[in-house]
């Protein structure tokens, strides 16, 4: 009995995963605000009333790919922050993002459209994500020896700098994953010296 019940739950997960990552591809030509039901339902092949096994509705869906596309990053975010030295940050950095972006660019494709787009429930989504890295980046910031004295709101400001510096950077490796490597370097190049200017204004913020 439980063999089959674990038999049917994998099978349960592997129709949701699908409903996902037809969505997802399904996102690469437009924005969830405009993605019907049945569009995905019918990429997987399976009935529309299947849908409702595993979501809500196309809003919920696309919250669980927010959960699917920045999950996973915050223990890759608290290791970046929590390395020694400015440059080793950066380094660090750097290299997250641009692995992140080369593997899994429709999710940082639908990050960036979808945070600033028309479905409430998911910008909120992004934004308590975003949120989570902030105060995540703040605890391990407040670690660093430079940070002494600094309040707590001067903290998530800086925290919130960072993050924000992250996403900036992402859009800019999303638009050169097709451009020669000449460009990526130098967009590696623009992206360092980004975080290091935050960097040297932290090493001089006097509150």
């Amino acid at each position: 009995m439980s063999h089959t019940l674990g038999i049917r739950q994998a099978q349960k997960q592997k129709t949701r995963q699908s409903l996902l990552d037809a969505a997802l591809a399904l996102l690469e030509e437009q924005s969830l605000s405009s993605l019907g039901l049945r569009e995905v339902t019918r990429a997987v092949g399976v009935a529309p009333t299947a849908f409702y096994r595993h979501f809500r509705s196309i809003e919920d869906l696309g919250v669980a790919l927010v959960e699917e596309a920045l999950g996973s990053l915050h223990p890759m975010i608290r290791t970046t922050v929590s390395a020694d030295g400015h440059e080793q940050r950066i380094a660090r950095a750097i290299e997250l993002i641009s692995g992140h972006v080369n593997a899994y660019p429709a999710h940082v494709r639908f990050i960036a459209r979808e945070r600033h787009g028309g479905v409430q429930p998911v910008r909120e989504a992004i934004r308590d994500q975003l949120a989570r890295f902030g105060e995540e980046v703040k605890d391990e910031l407040a670690k660093d020896p430079v940070s002494g004295g600094w309040s707590e709101d001067d903290l998530l400001m800086l925290a919130n700098l960072y993050v924000d510096q992250m996403l900036i950077t992402a859009s800019l490796f999303l638009e050169a994953l097709e451009a020669s490597q000449e460009e990526r370097t130098r967009v590696c190049q623009v992206a360092e010296r980004q975080m290091r200017l935050i960097s040297i204004g932290r090493d001089h913020w006097l509150g």
